[in-house]
Parts: structure tokens; C-alpha cells; sequence
């Protein structure tokens, strides 16, 4: 199906709406914010159970009644902004040479980046999801247990706009965005933890404050 064509059916169906829906094709659309707009979108928080059983990120977002916009949405749109809430495709992110799977992430725009919420893999799987000194089980059974445990584990990673790459925001990344607010730094040197739940909390405090700098 050709994107113009497509274009052209949602141009149609395009009415004025409350809340405001922008789809971007790619990564320079997004950094332009300069999308496509609609109204017919619906997004919907995934249930534990289906990300159990199917994997992949957390928020479903398609196309009511539409099922062309649905299977653009789902394998081609790169992220779509839902009034002030952002959500990237986890099809089009990339950490090293893993994938995230399907669906949408929850995402923000701090100091010029953009930081996503999805789940550990690779090197940060390992490093991240289990205590180092908890006791692992072999085997079959232990291995299950082990990757059931990473199923809903989230992390945070950093997508830099110019070259499309992501990397992991740990404890030592966290500490280099803080380097210009002390109160926070001071406040995260104390955590002990790189969910991103921790993360997210410095994250969000940071995207409302004004840049400054410290001598």
C-alpha cells in the first residue's frame, strides 16, 4: 500500500478533535516535528499477560476501523505524540545488535534527546535484571525463571536524533546528565538502583528544569 494513498484516507477522516495525534514515518520527521495528523487513533496499555505470552513493549497504538493505518502503525510509523505523550515503535529501536521487539514505548524529549522505556537486553539484561549476588538456578526451570523475570523489567535507554543510536542510561550515564545540578546529583549518588522507575523520576525532573551550570 502506497504512503500516499494512505495519506490521502486519513486526510479524509481527519476532524477536529481534542486531542492531538501526530504519526512520524521516520526519525527526521520526528526531530522536524513534522508528522502526519490524525484523530482516529487509540492507544492501549498492554495487560502482563500479554506481554508474557507475546512480548514486546508496552503500549498498543492502531486505528479504529482502519486496518491499512493499523498495519502501518504497527510495522512502518517510527513514533507517534498523543497531545503532550510520546511513544516510539520498539520495531524501529535498536540497542547494539538487539531488538526490542514490537509495539510502543513510552518516551520523553530531554536536553535534545530522546529517552525511551523498554526492556533490558544484551550486555544491560545481565548487568541490570538480577541482583548480583542472588542465587541462579540451572537448567531449563532456572532459565525460564530467569527470562520471565525480564519480561517486565524496563530500563532506560538514550536515542541520539543525529545518529539514530541508542544507549543504556545506568548509574554512570545519570550522573553525567546531573553534572549541572548538584540537588539532584546529590539525591541520585544515594539510589541503588538503574530501573526505570528510578531513572524515569530524574529523568522527568530534568526535562522541566532550566539548563545551569556549576563552577
Amino acid at each position: 500500500m502506497k504512503r500516499s494513498w494512505v495519506l490521502g484516507i486519513w486526510a479524509l477522516l481527519a476532524l477536529p478533535c481534542s486531542a492531538q495525534q501526530i504519526m512520524y514515518s521516520n526519525l527526521k520527521e520526528l526531530v522536524e516535528d513534522r508528522g502526519d495528523t490524525v484523530t482516529i487513533l487509540k492507544v492501549e496499555k498492554r495487560s502482563k499477560n500479554q506481554i508474557y505470552l507475546m512480548g514486546g513493549a508496552d503500549y498498543r497504538i492502531e486505528a479504529e476501523d482502519n486496518s491499512g493505518l493499523c498495519r502501518y502503525l504497527k510495522s512502518r510509523c517510527y513514533a507517534v505524540r498523543i497531545d503532550t505523550s510520546l511513544y516510539v515503535n520498539c520495531r524501529k529501536m535498536r540497542y547494539k545488535r538487539y531488538r526490542f521487539g514490537g509495539w510502543y514505548a513510552p518516551a520523553m524529549w530531554v536536553k535534545g534527546k530522546i529517552y525511551y522505556c523498554a526492556q533490558p537486553v544484551g550486555q544491560v539484561a545481565a548487568s541490570t535484571a538480577t541482583p548480583p549476588d542472588a542465587t541462579k538456578l540451572g537448567g531449563e526451570v532456572g532459565d525460564a525463571i530467569n527470562a520471565s523475570g525480564l519480561v517486565f523489567a524496563r530500563v532506560y535507554y538514550e536515542l541520539n536524533p543525529e545518529t539514530g543510536r541508542s544507549e543504556f542510561v545506568g548509574r554512570k550515564k545519570m550522573l553525567e546528565l546531573l553534572a549541572g545540578y548538584p540537588e539532584l546529583k546529590e539525591a541520585f549518588e544515594k539510589e541503588t538502583s538503574e530501573s526505570s522507575e528510578v531513572i524515569g523520576k530524574y529523568l522527568r525532573q530534568l526535562e522541566s528544569e532550566p539548563t545551569c551550570f556549576t563552577e
